[in-house]
């Protein structure tokens, strides 16, 4: 079965930054998206980036733009999410998830348990 497994959550200060991990494991697709979603207590999950293998195309949510950046190693089935100039606003529980396309619809949509991003002014 697929397997998702995020890391590199943690606190810092405004202005910091973090890089968190998410390694997938058991999915057989060749083409792929995977991608970066958020979620603060008592709001809507929100998705924060994207990576597709097809034309290695990327996408960010605005209120992330200029300041994150999401990569993807093939080889090892990673991806990567490099959090700079980070704002108490980006406190949340940071999820990962994989599907064959970027529409990311639940039936076809995979995800990891989540590591937490707490950001203090």
């Amino acid at each position: 079965q697929v397997h998702l497994v995020e890391s590199g959550g943690d606190s810092v200060q405004a202005g910091g930054s973090l890089r968190l991990s998410c390694a997938a494991s058991g999915y057989s697709f060749s083409r792929y998206c995977m991608a970066w979603f958020r979620q603060a207590p008592e709001k809507e999950r929100e998705r924060v980036a994207f990576i597709y293998t097809v034309g290695s195309t990327v996408s960010y949510a605005d209120s992330v733009k200029g300041r994150f950046t999401i990569s993807l190693d093939n080889a090892k089935n990673t991806v990567y999410l490099q959090m700079n100039t980070l704002k108490p606003e980006d406190t949340a529980m940071y999820s990962c998830a994989i599907a064959p396309n970027c529409l990311f619809v639940p039936v076809m949509t995979y995800w990891g348990q989540g590591t937490q991003v707490t950001v203090s002014s």
